[in-house]
């Protein structure tokens, strides 16, 4: 039987540079510091498209149609988001969870008189994965458990989304060392990644960026395909 902490250790050295990506993540300074762009990566992202195919290519046309040009640069005016933004991401249900979101954290903005990013750490640093579904942001339509962590990680939690990539890769780890760790349900994928983070001295953040690079795509990882991109987004 091998030892979990270095079936984790042998995965993670396949992603050489992931500290540093998840170090940005956590200090909500992803997408340049755009906010944003964040909350729509995480919208676009919600009903589970190829991220580097589908979704990243999406957040760069807005970025550069909407947030270069001035016309959604912050909380507010992505709460009011133009209609024509539709015709980039044709998915209501990603632009209301979009617009809600930021509706909710520009609230929470003027109530603290915060920053745009200020506030969504302020939202993340209060905010509680058992209590997801009582969250003001977790009750929009269109924002499930993994929308709702991958925000939180975005607003500087070290924690894991329970996304089918990351529950299949856990898996195929623990098998590896014979464990029975939970990751059925979604709340015991995180708190088994949590363990396996106090296990191996990798973050929560790191092993589940972790289990979406060592995809591969073609003949080639994700980690190596969009390294140069990882350091962009």
């Amino acid at each position: 039987m091998k030892d979990l902490s270095q079936v984790i250790t042998a995965y993670m050295s396949k992603t050489v540079g992931i500290k540093e990506h998840c170090d940005r993540c956590l200090r909500t300074g992803r997408w340049d510091g755009s906010v944003v762009l964040m909350i729509v990566d995480a919208a676009f992202t919600s009903i589970g498209l190829n991220y580097f195919t589908a979704v990243v290519p999406k957040v760069i046309k807005f970025k550069e149609e909407f947030v270069d040009r001035g016309k959604v640069k912050s909380l507010e005016s992505l709460s009011h988001l133009p209609g024509e933004a539709k015709n980039i991401w044709r998915n209501k249900r990603s632009w209301q969870a979009a617009k809600s979101v930021a509706s909710h954290l520009y609230e929470l903005r003027e109530r603290s008189n915060l920053d745009d990013r200020r506030a969504f750490r302020l939202w993340a640093a209060n905010s509680c994965l058992e209590d997801w579904r009582q969250d003001p942001i977790g009750k929009i339509k269109g924002v499930g458990i993994t929308t709702f962590q991958y925000l939180r990680m975005m607003g500087g939690i070290d924690t894991a989304m329970p996304d089918k990539i990351v529950r299949r890769v856990v898996k195929q780890m623990l098998d590896e060392a014979e464990s029975d760790m939970p990751t059925e349900e979604d709340m015991d994928l995180v708190k088994t990644i949590e363990r396996m983070s106090e296990l191996s001295g990798y973050r929560p953040i790191e092993i589940c960026w972790m289990t979406w690079l060592i995809q591969p795509e073609g003949h080639t990882m994700r980690m190596e395909k969009y390294r140069n991109l990882l350091s962009k987004i």
